[in-house]
């Protein structure tokens, strides 16, 4: 009987070794040299991380995905849980229609979007800017779904204790919803996170100017960057890749303990 719980254990490392193997790999080789990855030896050796803040501007991409994303999470998480809100506790005139049309938002391929976005985004101005890289990105169909199931498994006694204290609309939202929500909000948070912090395709098509790049971008260019004929300095971009990696991380850590609760409290009622 003791030797189930240490074979699940043992899998479970396994497994979890496995997965974890490409990005061990990633930042082993991004303390190597390019010579030495080339030639089969080892040498190790920091300047790549360097190279990467400072020669290669990743400092400013750091700082530009920093904001971009930093902005899309906290605008497009308080527009998704007020209109989950509103879809939960409140009944009114093509209030199904508009959820479902919501929901039907999910079946559409964020690249069609693409040219209306960046004519609309260029008729006014906008391209090349911290406000042209947040505001196509600002709506999460799914976040408002996802928040809009976890909002109606709260007990609406709660809500009405609040109103017969006199409370308004919004203070029941943020003093009432918001508090037992806080698991949900902080997964969705850390998922349109991870989803902005990873974009490519839009950042690529609305900027133009160098020091408006993001991480992506910036990842992307270094693959130009070659120290030999042919070859492509490997290191230096597995040390940019680390970069890029850690905020994610972080941000990871930061909501770990909420991430399980608040998927699992919100598919089931």
């Amino acid at each position: 009987m003791k030797r189930d719980p240490l074979l699940l254990t043992g899998l479970a490392l396994g497994a979890g070794l496995l997965f974890l193997a490409p990005v061990i790999y990633s930042i082993w080789l991004s303390f190597q040299t390019a010579n030495a990855y080339y030639t089969g030896t080892l040498a190790f050796t920091l300047d790549n991380y360097g190279h990467a803040i400072g020669q290669y501007n990743f400092a400013r991409y750091l700082v530009n995905s920093v904001i971009v994303s930093g902005l899309v999470t906290l605008i497009g998480i308080s527009l998704a849980t007020m209109a989950a809100f509103a879809f939960a506790r409140w009944r009114f005139w093509g209030g199904d229609f508009l959820f479902g049309a919501v929901v039907a938002t999910l079946m559409i391929p964020s690249h069609i979007t693409l040219i209306p976005n960046y004519l609309t985004l260029a008729k006014v101005g906008l391209l090349d800017t911290y406000a042209g890289l947040v505001l196509p990105a600002i709506s999460s169909g799914f976040a408002a779904f996802f928040l809009r199931q976890y909002i109606r498994g709260i007990p609406r006694a709660l809500d009405e204790a609040a109103y017969m204290d006199g409370a308004t609309p919004l203070q029941v939202l943020l003093r009432v919803i918001v508090p037992v929500a806080r698991p949900a909000i902080l997964s969705m948070g850390l998922y349109i996170f991870i989803s902005e912090w990873n974009s490519y395709i839009w950042p690529l098509v609305a900027v133009g100017r160098q020091d408006m790049y993001t991480l992506q971008i910036g990842l992307a260019r270094l693959y130009r960057i070659n120290p030999g004929e042919g070859m492509i300095d490997w290191p230096l971009v597995m040390a940019a890749s680390t970069l890029t990696l850690l905020p994610v991380l972080l941000g990871f850590f930061l909501v770990e303990r909420h991430l399980i609760r608040g998927i699992t409290m919100g598919a089931v009622k």
